[in-house]
């Protein structure tokens, strides 16, 4: 018995959180990859901007694993992906900025997995020595908003109608960054010290 007509309990409780193995894309991950873009919900094809039902586009990732780059990592729990991240690192007079992609199949939300992908993107945008990460979300995604911004991403602006989704209609992006080189020493690092 609930105190919302309509809604089972099943619907207010959230799922217990999983642990789940979070590590680098591999070339062996071909057919988990590809199961996992199969598994992804429609609704999902609202956000994404990287179609991962191809088998094109599953190759083209499986064929970066070791590009200087681009980090890509996976969650798995048992056998199956059921997560995705990437950071790539952009071209030119944006090269101190990383660009983030993370989806994770709609049965494991909010169990902590898209918390524990995002950490691991922002970990490799420091290994890659970048200064900013950036990640844009659609404005209806709250869920994928509310993973940065707990993690210390801030809203830096909003494109009006700048993707399109699978349906044709046009969807506002929000752009999230985080300042990878505000960050404060850990505790126990020596602070630079001025010249």
């Amino acid at each position: 018995m609930t105190d919302q007509p309509g809604r089972r309990v099943q619907d207010i409780v959230e799922p217990p959180p999983v642990q789940p193995v979070i590590r680098r894309l591999r070339e062996d991950d071909l057919p988990k990859l590809l199961a996992f873009g199969a598994a992804l919900a429609k609704d999902d094809w609202l956000y994404l901007d990287v179609n991962l039902q191809t088998d094109a586009t599953i190759v083209r990732l499986i064929n970066a694993v070791e590009a200087r780059n681009w980090r890509q990592f996976v969650a798995v729990v048992g056998d199956e992906i059921v997560g995705y991240a990437n950071v790539r690192q952009l071209a030119g007079w944006k090269r101190h900025v990383g660009d983030i992609a993370l989806v994770v199949r709609a049965d494991y939300r909010r169990r902590g997995i898209g918390t524990a992908l995002a950490s691991a993107v922002i970990d490799a945008g420091r290994e890659l020595s970048l200064h900013k990460l950036i990640v844009e979300v659609v404005e209806e995604q709250y869920g994928g908003q509310h993973v940065f911004v707990r993690l210390g991403f801030r809203c830096e602006g909003m494109f009006v109608n700048h993707a399109i989704d699978y349906l044709d209609r046009p969807r506002n992006l929000m752009l999230l960054s985080y300042e990878l080189a505000a960050e404060k020493p850990t505790p126990g690092t020596p602070s630079p010290r001025p010249t």
